[in-house]
Parts: structure tokens; C-alpha cells; sequence
């Protein structure tokens, strides 16, 4: 199966100025790089290429020091609809176990690559969100949507279980327990101001500013302590399954090594000469 292979152009180390897609589109500004599924027709579904070829560039990340927060969108009003009823769905009816365990495995993958890169990532969300288009944006860590969001964890309106690609684990710590086994239970469309109201988009926006709006704090986000933003990233990952004593330990060895930066004593030296910090991410 070729799409295990994935398709990133980019070498581990390697700035990602000038990557090319395939299966979306990438820009890069400053120091936000930009995700856009891009089949407008369709409302951007995924398919197993441009599945894999998410997880190899978010894999890549780690390693960018070109970029310092990412913006995840769709284009033509609608943020994605999830996997390719065509191009996805219809194959995985004739694949054997063996072959339905390592897509599953691929695309948890992918959420394993978003929640391991240390960049903070905003999903702006507008239109349809839906499937794994939902589960992209559960997995970025802040979400900017519109009021004519519909955010829809749809598998078992398909005949599949809730617990695909981390959401079972994620998505109650998002909402809570409550809300997330109804969305979960039922499949159905979540409009955007519950999903504010619930918690799952951090801020509404209007549709026209919505890219703008997330691509402006992750700029903001980039000219801060991108070292420290990516120590925060970790922690809030990693504390999940830590007991208060054991996530006191962790912050305090984690604060330890954010007060070795330079960018801790650029901060100190600013503040004293009353002028603004420049972080470097160092």
C-alpha cells in the first residue's frame, strides 16, 4: 500500500521554505506556515495520500526552524468533510484486517505527528467539519471557527465506533465527558456557537476573517518564547495520565530548563529597560 510510504518532500533538519504539496496546499509567511485542503468541490476530504502526506509534514515540523506555528484551514467556505466517500471509504470495504489495522494505525499516526510537533497549531474552521476533518481540528491545539460552523463526528452515523484517531481519549478533555459521548454516540453537527459555548473553538470569528484571524495569532504566537510555547505543548500532552505530584515534578524540572533560555534572560533584560522582548526561540 503506497500511501504507508507517505509523500514529504522535506529532510529531517531541513528549513521548509520552498516545500511543495502534493495533496494540499502550503505556504509559508514569516514564520506561520499554512495548511490548506484544497478540493473545494468536495468540501477538501482526505484521502490516503494527502493523509500521509499530513502526517510526514507535521513529522517534519519538529525538525523546521523556519516555522514557529502552523495554521490548519479548507478552502471554498468549508474546512474538510473527512475521508474521500470515493477514494477512501469504498476501498476500505474490500480490504482485509491486515490492511484496514495499518490505515487505522497511519492515520492515529497523524495525530501523534500534530500532538508531537512542538509549533502550536490553529485549525480555522468554517463550513462543514466533519469526520476526520473534526479530528484535525480536535488535534490542533486552538481552534478559531464561524457561526456557520458544523464540526460532526459522523462514524457511527457510518457504523463505526466513536474511538477513532484519539477521540476518546481527546475530545472529553476538550468538552468534557458528557458532551463528548453524545457527539461521539450520535454523529451529529455541532453549530458554532455550541461549539464555543461547549469550548472546542476557542473564539468565533466572521467567515471572511477567519484564516486571517488564526494566521494573526499564530503570528503573535511565533514572536513569543517558541521554545517555551513548544515545553507548554508538551507538558499539556504529557500530564494527561500524571498524578499532581508527579505533574508538580515535571513543571518544575520543565520551568528549570525554560529558565536556562536565552530567551528567559532576554525577557529579564528587556523588562528591566522598560522595552519589549525579542524572543529568538532560544
Amino acid at each position: 500500500m503506497r500511501y504507508l510510504a507517505g509523500n514529504s518532500r522535506s529532510s529531517p533538519g531541513q528549513p521548509l521554505a520552498g516545500y511543495q504539496a502534493a495533496h494540499f496546499d502550503f505556504s509559508l509567511a514569516g514564520r506561520v506556515a499554512t495548511l490548506t485542503l484544497n478540493r473545494p468541490e468536495r468540501k477538501n476530504p482526505l484521502t490516503f495520500e494527502s493523509y500521509a502526506e499530513l502526517r510526514d509534514l507535521f513529522r517534519a515540523m519538529c525538525d523546521a526552524g523556519d516555522v514557529k506555528a502552523i495554521v490548519i484551514t479548507g478552502a471554498g467556505g468549508n474546512f474538510c468533510s473527512g475521508g474521500d466517500v470515493h477514494e477512501i471509504i469504498g476501498p476500505l470495504t474490500q480490504f482485509d484486517m491486515p490492511a484496514l489495522l495499518a490505515f487505522t494505525r497511519m492515520t492515529g499516526d497523524l495525530v501523534k505527528a500534530m500532538r508531537d510537533c512542538p509549533q502550536p497549531v490553529i485549525a480555522a474552521i468554517d463550513g462543514v467539519c466533519a469526520g476526520a476533518g473534526a479530528i484535525l481540528a480536535m488535534a490542533s491545539d486552538l481552534r478559531l471557527g464561524t457561526a456557520r460552523s458544523k464540526t460532526a463526528f459522523l462514524f457511527a452515523r457510518v457504523g463505526l465506533a466513536g474511538c477513532d484517531m484519539g477521540a476518546c481519549a481527546m475530545l472529553p478533555r476538550i468538552v468534557g465527558q458528557g458532551r463528548a459521548a453524545e457527539l461521539l454516540l450520535t454523529g451529529r453537527s455541532m453549530a458554532g456557537e455550541e461549539a464555543e459555548r461547549w469550548g472546542f473553538l476557542n473564539r468565533l470569528c466572521a467567515p471572511e476573517d477567519v484564516l486571517a484571524d488564526a494566521q494573526q495569532l499564530a503570528a503573535t504566537l511565533a514572536a513569543g518564547p517558541t521554545f517555551a510555547h513548544g515545553m507548554t505543548k508538551k507538558m499539556l500532552q504529557q500530564e494527561w495520565n500524571m498524578d499532581l505530584a508527579e505533574a508538580l515534578e515535571a513543571e518544575a524540572q520543565a520551568q528549570a530548563i525554560c529558565m536556562a533560555t536565552n530567551d528567559f534572560h532576554r525577557a529579564y533584560h528587556a523588562f528591566v529597560a522598560k522595552e519589549k522582548p525579542q524572543f529568538e526561540g532560544d
